[in-house]
């Protein structure tokens, strides 16, 4: 009888069993998190950042144009997908003619492209030099074009090559162009810090004609990237060039010096 009454319950009791099973079944297969997860947000290709300097040399492919004093430096940057237009400004000092400052401020505009290509990462851009309030006999704004390409080994070591030219160089000098070469090598962190040595060498060919300067010039120095938000730069840097008669300069130094600066970016 005991036997007879269990078949009959087991009878009665599977059809609820398979029942359940189906029911839960895909709900215990399915992961909660993941079917009631929000949808992600569409990232969006335009970005603004911000960046602020300060320096206690505004130095330009070794020459000083803070006449070898602090300067304030920051820009802004507006960038859709490899699109970006920008404006940067310095605090700077030229000297003094007629009891007046040559140019107290430099102002930059600029914009280009920023593709990549096979792990190669290319920047062409235009630049437009402007001094607010300088004095015009000096002629000092003029318009640059840049070309720019790099690439980095393993995750470590980027070596780029960068080429300037502009069809009349400040102060009415003529046409130039400048070719540089930089290698930076990035280290794992130290404590808060990402450190990165880099070295840089240009050569800037003028129109002697015209009193443009052909030179060398080169640096290298020790940077440490540290915090997030804001992102901090704290950089030290040695800068020489091989113009003659440098350390008689009363403006445009541009002798061996070591410099530092420290810049935050938003």
């Amino acid at each position: 009888m005991g036997a007879s009454w269990g078949a009959k319950w087991a009878g009665s009791f599977l059809p609820f069993v398979v029942l359940l099973v189906g029911l839960t079944g895909p709900a215990l297969a399915e992961d909660p998190t993941e079917t009631f997860a929000e949808p992600e947000a569409p990232t969006s290709k335009l970005s603004l950042s911000a960046n602020t300097t300060f320096t206690t040399d505004y130095i330009f492919r070794g020459i000083s144009e803070s006449d070898e004093k602090p300067a304030v430096q920051g820009g802004f940057e507006l960038a859709y997908d490899i699109f970006y237009l920008g404006i940067w400004g310095s605090s700077s000092d030229f000297g003094a003619e007629n009891n007046r400052a040559v140019a107290p401020i430099e102002i930059d505009w600029y914009g280009g492209i920023r593709p990549e290509w096979k792990g190669i990462s290319f920047d062409f851009g235009a630049y437009y030099y402007t001094y607010p309030g300088g004095l015009a006999s000096w002629k000092l704004d003029y318009v640059e074009f840049g070309a720019a390409a790099s690439y980095t080994f393993f995750d470590s070591l980027t070596l780029s090559v960068t080429n300037w030219w502009a069809p009349d160089n400040s102060g009415d000098s003529g046409q130039s162009e400048v070719v540089e070469g930089e290698a930076a090598y990035e280290f794992d962190d130290v404590w808060i810090f990402t450190p990165t040595v880099s070295a840089l060498i240009g050569r800037q060919w003028g129109d002697e004609s015209k009193d443009g300067l052909t030179y060398t010039y080169w640096n290298a120095g020790l940077t440490l990237e540290f915090n997030d938000e804001p992102a901090f730069e704290l950089d030290v840097r040695y800068w020489d060039t091989n113009i003659a008669g440098c350390a008689q300069a009363t403006v445009f130094q541009c002798d061996e010096r070591v410099v530092g600066s420290l810049t935050a970016i938003f």
